[in-house]
């Protein structure tokens, strides 16, 4: 699913599921109208038509070219925005496939439908995303309009509203930079800048790591729901996600970084800038796909984003020493149900990864951390990933305790 980043530390939950395609093309059926009386039914054919003149108005850039798909003034303003958006993005491989009717036709003959889309950003996106997103039709004269594109108030987690498709974004592109922000140019330019500053962070530990990252941030936390297609509410602790953007595990598929403005607005800059420099050790390493306990994925990602922060434990390790303070020191590492997004505690047990990760760099160097690091992304359990370092499993858990109990005195 995704990398999940809290106020100081933060969290990956790694998963997923793949989205199958069917490429065949089914000529849509043709409904007829409706009688007297009787409730109007959808026209997949005429809708499919719209679908096919709005690729072609992204594909060319042209905004006019959107004007009669429009019911309305707010109808045309968002997709006039699409096509800006997707000009500012360097948007390709874009397509849009009608697959089938959404609940019922409305009296008035609106009705919505689940579309495949594809898309990619270029220069940044190795291949194009593939999700199913909600797309309102409506009649207009003879042929029929599209309303709107995606659904806020889904709960599906089969279907996405990606943040350019539903309004007007705000663009940075810089070398092995993008930044896509609805709200304004000021905040894509800050998120920018902090992806300016985390790159050299991630490649003093990194240093073989290219820098390339794509950052989204959506109006707020439901639109960022919304986005990774999860019931509302499911990210609402969460500052930041590093993940596919169409939730699929492909090792192709595009990975950005999505923001949640409502609680990353409330965080002073320092600790806005260990959200962002952690979630970027999760693009520069794979993270999203990788099958690494979180403890490790997690705590290794705060390592390096804290490294070179002058703050106290009293700071980066208040919540786990007051648990410890409260409950004594966690009998073993956290586990995947630690680091759900709705469970209590959470923020501890994000610190706990990270002194978990600093006591073993302490044991066998950071060298030796990323051995372990590197050895457990490519699938070696996690026991035999540490021996191989040098250290056994039940000794770094010892060691940790120990930290963690002198951390709490």
């Amino acid at each position: 699913m995704a990398g999940l980043s809290l106020v100081v530390v933060s969290a990956l939950v790694v998963g997923g599921t793949l989205l199958l395609r069917d490429d065949t093309y089914r000529v849509p059926i043709q409904r007829g109208g409706a009688a007297a009386g009787e409730r109007p039914s959808a026209r997949p054919a005429l809708a499919s038509s719209a679908l096919h003149a709005l690729e072609h108005a992204v594909q060319s850039g042209d905004a006019t070219a959107v004007a009669s798909l429009a019911p309305d003034v707010a109808a045309r303003a968002l997709l006039a925005a699409v096509v800006a958006n997707s000009r500012d993005l360097h948007v390709e491989d874009f397509s849009m496939r009608y697959v089938d009717e959404i609940g019922a036709t409305e009296p008035d003959g609106s009705w919505r439908a689940a579309v495949d889309l594809t898309w990619a950003f270029a220069g940044f996106d190795r291949s194009p995303a593939a999700a199913e997103v909600v797309v309102g039709f409506v009649p207009i004269g003879d042929g029929v309009g599209i309303a709107s594109l995606g659904d806020a108030s889904s709960t599906s987690s089969e279907r996405r509203s990606p943040v350019w498709l539903g309004q007007r974004v705000h663009v940075v592109r810089a070398e092995g930079i993008l930044v896509l922000a609805a709200e304004s140019r000021r905040v894509a330019r800050t998120y920018a800048d902090r992806l300016r500053a985390a790159y050299p962070v991630v490649r003093a530990v990194l240093p073989r790591w290219r820098p390339s990252v794509v950052v989204e941030v959506p109006p707020s936390a439901a639109a960022l729901d919304a986005a990774l297609g999860s019931p509302r509410g499911s990210y609402e602790a969460v500052a930041a996600v590093t993940t596919t953007v169409d939730g699929s595990q492909d090792d192709q598929a595009p990975v950005h970084v999505l923001v949640n403005p409502d609680v990353s607005g409330r965080l002073r800059s320092q600790g806005a800038q260990i959200v962002m420099t952690h979630e970027v050790v999760h693009v520069a390493t794979g993270a999203a796909l990788s099958p690494m306990p979180l403890w490790l994925l997690e705590g290794f990602a705060d390592y390096v984003a804290l490294r070179e922060v002058r703050l106290p434990l009293s700071v980066t390790a208040a919540r786990i020493a007051r648990q410890v303070r409260r409950e004594g020191p966690p009998d073993r590492l956290p586990g995947a149900e630690e680091f759900d997004p709705s469970a209590e505690g959470l923020e501890a047990v994000y610190e706990s990864a990270w002194l978990a990760c600093v006591v073993l760099a302490d044991q066998v160097g950071e060298d030796g951390l990323k051995e372990v690091y590197r050895d457990a992304d490519s699938g070696t359990a996690p026991r035999a990933a540490l021996r191989r370092a040098g250290i056994g499993q039940r000794h770094l858990v010892r060691l940790w305790r120990e930290r963690l109990q002198d951390l709490a005195s």
